[in-house]
């Protein structure tokens, strides 16, 4: 017998998991930015970053 599906539930998890991966995609883009940012400056860390 197949299970009754729990539409809410699985709607939740879907963009539970894609937050998930927008927000670290966007990690990432804010990351190299930063780096290239460091290098285009002359490797001086910007203001606030400690």
């Amino acid at each position: 017998m197949a299970r009754k599906p729990n539409y809410q539930f699985e709607r939740l998890d879907r963009e539970r998991v894609k937050a998930q991966k927008v927000a670290e995609k966007a990690a990432l883009k804010r990351e190299v930015k930063e780096r290239e940012e460091r290098e285009r400056t002359g490797g001086v860390a910007p203001e606030g970053s400690e």
